[in-house]
């Protein structure tokens, strides 16, 4: 049997030449800006190799040494990566989403939510050159938990590294932000997306091109995006099918449903649509959105958001 090694994450081109100004050695944060699945993280995960890689490339890491092969597996030593809890603790989905001091500090996490904490994570020394703790959503870092990590960037023990990352540089605590050093990451021209998906032997087409709008961390789960808009695209065709079909296509919805795309493919399927039947729309599935998070019933809330859905679109002749 053969067995396939698995990779960093292969940057676009425009964001590798990032690379040579965040392998400098000099700073103990970075905060890497841009919108949301721009490539953020996998910047991060590649910055965090580059800093651990026994042979690097100039800028970028070898990806062959033992720590690049830890950082392709995800179970690097020297890396942490935080980011918000998605759940509760009894299993539900978040309502918001908050990294609280409990992951800094053990001893703060009574839930016991998190197996590595930052403190505890910098009190031992790196296994190969740099401890890095990349931070996915700043943005979301209540006062506490950011002004505990405000003291650990002043004075990083063993010259830790860490990279935050935030959709929008306005929404992280302000202290955070004056101590490190900036970088927005842009989005990737299409002709470069058009390539990633060509070297990776995936499918491309002008739909999916226009839905990433330079994202590309969209790519690293194409399935999950293909599925999120051929859901949107059946559900808004079943709505002038007829009542029935708009149901059975609601019900199919609540099994796949991601908050993080499906929202995201419904109004880009709705985007040729009229500007009132838009805004209906947009509110319908808002209240949907806001009915989840209360934790209403599910069944009940998808079978409402159809319906709503109908009026906007008007019901099929």
């Amino acid at each position: 049997m053969t067995l396939i090694r698995p990779d960093l994450p292969h940057l676009p081109a425009s964001h590798a030449a990032l690379m040579a100004q965040l392998a400098l050695p000099q700073s103990n944060a970075w905060l890497l800006t841009g919108p949301a699945r721009v490539g953020k993280r996998a910047l991060a995960t590649v910055l965090a190799a580059r800093h651990n890689c026994a042979h690097p490339d100039g800028p970028l890491p070898c990806g062959e040494c033992a720590s690049c092969r830890a950082a392709a597996l995800g179970v690097h030593p020297d890396v942490l990566v935080l980011s918000a809890r998605t759940v509760t603790s009894t299993g539900k989905a978040a309502r918001r989403k908050i990294i609280p001091i409990g992951a800094v500090l053990s001893a703060r996490d009574q839930g016991k939510d998190y197996e590595q904490h930052v403190y505890e994570f910098l009190e031992v020394r790196p296994t190969y050159r740099r401890r890095t703790v990349i931070i996915d959503g700043a943005e979301h870092l209540n006062p506490e938990a950011a002004n505990a990590l405000l003291k650990l960037i002043e004075e990083p023990p063993h010259r830790a590294l860490f990279v935050l990352l935030a959709e929008d540089l306005r929404s992280v605590i302000p202290t955070l932000v004056s101590r490190a050093s900036r970088l927005n990451v842009p989005p990737v021209p299409d002709t470069e997306l058009a390539r990633l998906l060509t070297d990776g032997h995936q499918p491309g087409d002008g739909a999916l091109l226009a839905f990433a709008a330079g994202r590309a961390g969209l790519l690293s789960d194409l399935d999950a995006v293909r599925t999120a808009l051929n859901d949107a695209r059946q559900l808004t065709g079943a709505l002038q099918e007829g009542l029935w079909p708009a149901l059975e296509a609601a019900a199919a919805l609540e099994k796949t449903f991601s908050p993080a795309l499906h929202p995201e493919a419904l109004r880009f399927v709705w985007r040729d649509e009229p500007g009132t039947v838009r805004a209906a729309a947009d509110t319908a599935l808002e209240a949907l959105q806001e009915a989840l998070e209360a934790y209403a019933n599910p069944g009940l809330s998808f079978q409402v958001f159809a319906l709503t859905l109908r009026d906007a679109f008007g019901e099929a002749g």
